[in-house]
């Protein structure tokens, strides 16, 4: 094995353990999360990790089959993301005030 092999080992494998950990937090923090929001922005987050494995996966191998598969996930987190927000900011929207029939004149 050549050095630039190596060294390309050793960043994907450490790539590898950091998704790992930020996995771990993240589980850790959709499982404590305060808020729906912050359960929400962590599974978008997991998502991104699910490419992000993908793509170590696929260096790895160094075969591009997972591309399309990691851009429909993409895909997915990117509606999702938006329809969580549109949900939330429905759902959190102040409520406005009745108008006095005077102001409506």
């Amino acid at each position: 094995m050549t050095v630039p092999e190596t060294v390309d080992r050793v960043v994907l494998t450490a790539a590898v353990v950091l998704i790992i950990i930020a996995g771990a937090g993240l589980l850790t923090r959709i499982w404590r999360g305060p808020s729906m929001l912050d359960r929400a922005i962590s599974l978008d987050v997991c998502a991104a990790l699910i490419i992000a494995g993908l793509g170590a996966k696929s260096a790895f191998a160094r075969d591009p089959f997972y591309f399309p598969i990691m851009l429909v996930l993409a895909f997915l987190g990117f509606t999702g993301s938006v329809g969580i927000a549109r949900f939330i900011a429905v759902r959190d929207r102040p409520k406005r005030k009745p108008q006095k029939e005077e102001e409506a004149k």
